[in-house]
């Protein structure tokens, strides 16, 4: 499934062996590579972008044409930033998690302190649940550069995961969070682990357990806006089909689902970077 960090455990003793300490350590992250170019006015003119105090020309386009597209939608006026956040995460330029973060703080929703607090947690929560999605380098850089640009009195201190246990209440809330997307394929997708183990532990206790089915910040939806397009955004055909189909499955609309795809594209674009093995949302929609 979802699983793109390196992990240090210690078992303890007990009726559920497979219950740990989990330290993590970072991998090194994956960058995009291609050599295909489109003509589009929103391609970026680098793979990198300096760190700026204002929201660059082209970041400001791409980010106003996300925000139009998800006007057309039922989602709501604060979901189109999550699903940027996951993809400027999964992309080579990671830090312009920061332009992300002034392009919001500059419109009069965001004019006080705590509607900007407010704002960098479901920004912090979306990157950390990024963390499985892509690992944890680029989340790392992400929320930095957001800090960078953060006033001092915008800071937010608070620590959703304080005390977090791998606990069999853990592993409840994660296998309900992957039973509601996955369904009748729940079982048959963690025997594809059959003879990898560690992996479908892995999918359970941490990616679903841990990250994934915390609700403290982000709901169902923004979950499925970071998980559907970080995976889409990678060129991952399987995932991106299982999630297509655990999103259509949450209750949204194929044509909102196809608005979701089409903006992973677009983003992709910007970063000149094909998407050509994922499926489409209409090729998923026999499996739904």
């Amino acid at each position: 499934m979802l699983h793109r960090f390196a992990l240090f455990v210690s078992t303890h003793s007990g009726p559920r062996s497979r219950f740990c300490s989990v330290q993590f350590q970072p991998l090194a992250h994956q960058t995009f590579s291609s050599s295909h170019r489109q003509p589009n006015i929103l391609r970026t003119m680098s793979s990198s972008t300096p760190a700026s105090t204002e929201v660059q020309p082209r970041f400001q386009q791409l980010f106003a044409e996300l925000e139009k597209r998800f006007q057309s939608t039922t989602l709501g006026s604060d979901k189109w930033y999550i699903l940027a956040t996951s993809t400027l995460v999964a992309s080579s330029d990671p830090e312009r998690a920061d332009q992300l973060y002034q392009y919001i703080c500059s419109q009069p929703a965001y004019a006080t302190s705590p509607a900007r607090q407010a704002l960098v947690r479901r920004l912090r929560e979306a990157l950390i649940k990024s963390v499985p999605i892509v690992g944890v380098c680029k989340p790392i850089e992400a929320i930095l550069s957001i800090g960078k640009v953060e006033r001092e009195e915008d800071k937010d201190y608070t620590f959703t995961r304080e005390g977090w246990q791998c606990d069999q209440a853990n592993h409840d809330r994660g296998a309900e969070w992957m039973q509601k997307l996955y369904a009748r394929n729940t079982s048959g997708t963690l025997n594809l682990f059959s003879a990898h183990k560690d992996f479908a532990w892995l999918s359970e206790e941490i990616t679903y357990g841990l990250f994934l089915s915390d609700r403290q910040i982000l709901d169902d939806v923004d979950t499925q806006l970071v998980v559907l397009p970080g995976i889409m955004s990678q060129n991952l055909p399987n995932e991106t089909h299982w999630h297509i189909r655990g999103t259509r499955r949450l209750g949204l609309p194929k044509e909102e689902v196809q608005v979701i795809w089409d903006c992973v594209q677009l983003v992709a674009q910007f970063f000149d970077v094909k998407l050509n093995k994922v499926p489409t949302v209409e090729q998923v929609e026999y499996d739904v």
